[in-house]
């Protein structure tokens, strides 16, 4: 990793306000709110009982990434082979600048995506596809994104959907030879901040911590996260 230049840090897996807010103070790039159901960290919309209207973020939820006014933190939703109605409604309601595709989205449908929303709906909305590593084939598997998403996710293969606290083999980040810059993610944990310093791969964009960095599903220790992210940043 060049010192140079600042690795983007994504804290992913946040619901409570008060824990958001806290987070917000730190030096980090995004938040993601993980809006599948069957995760431990699903962020629910309010459900309007009328059904005459679109149902709506929870305002405490939606607001609190926005507790340093001197800077925008991005705001990343986690789906899980939604819906492209499901994503855009999240979109509007929780104002997302990016979206994560957890799932098995194809190409075309991510190609679809990207023209649904861009640029009528949210013209700087950026596309996060995670991809499951456990060997150089999953990596290969890249390739059929190349120029459709504006950044990868490498997380651990698991039977889940992320939060699984284990991390994959790093050696393999150097058989991805594609143009897209990625996060690491999976397992990343309090001790791994000289490790992730070494990473010299020229697409390495930052990374994506979360299950390792809990007192429980959701919620965040600040103090691990800000010692941490001072070692990683040097700060």
């Amino acid at each position: 990793m060049s010192n140079t230049i600042k690795p983007l840090i994504k804290v992913c897996g946040m619901r409570q306000p008060d824990n958001i807010r806290a987070v917000a103070q730190l030096p980090v790039d995004y938040i993601g709110f993980i809006f599948y159901p069957k995760s431990s960290r699903f962020v629910d919309m309010k459900h309007l009982p009328t059904g005459l209207m679109p149902d709506l973020a929870d305002v405490d939820i939606s607001q609190a990434a926005d507790a340093d006014s001197k800077r925008r933190i991005g705001r990343v939703g986690v789906f899980v082979d939604a819906t492209t109605q499901n994503i855009i409604a999240h979109i509007a309601a929780f104002g997302l600048d990016a979206v994560q595709l957890h799932g098995s989205e194809s190409p075309t449908f991510i190609r679809n995506l990207r023209s649904t929303i861009v640029p009528d709906i949210r013209p700087e909305l950026k596309i996060f596809k995670a991809m499951s590593i456990a060997s150089a084939d999953d990596i290969a598997r890249c390739a059929q994104y190349e120029g459709l998403v504006d950044m990868f996710v490498f997380d651990t293969k698991c039977t889940g959907y992320g939060g699984s606290s284990t991390q994959f083999d790093w050696s393999l980040l150097d058989s991805y030879q594609g143009t897209v810059p990625f996060l690491l993610s999976g397992g990343i944990g309090p001790d791994d901040a000289e490790r992730i310093k070494a990473i010299s791969h020229k697409r390495f964009a930052g990374v994506d911590l979360n299950s390792r960095f809990e007192t429980e599903p959701a919620l965040k220790d600040v103090r691990l996260l800000e010692e941490f992210i001072g070692r990683l940043l040097n700060i």
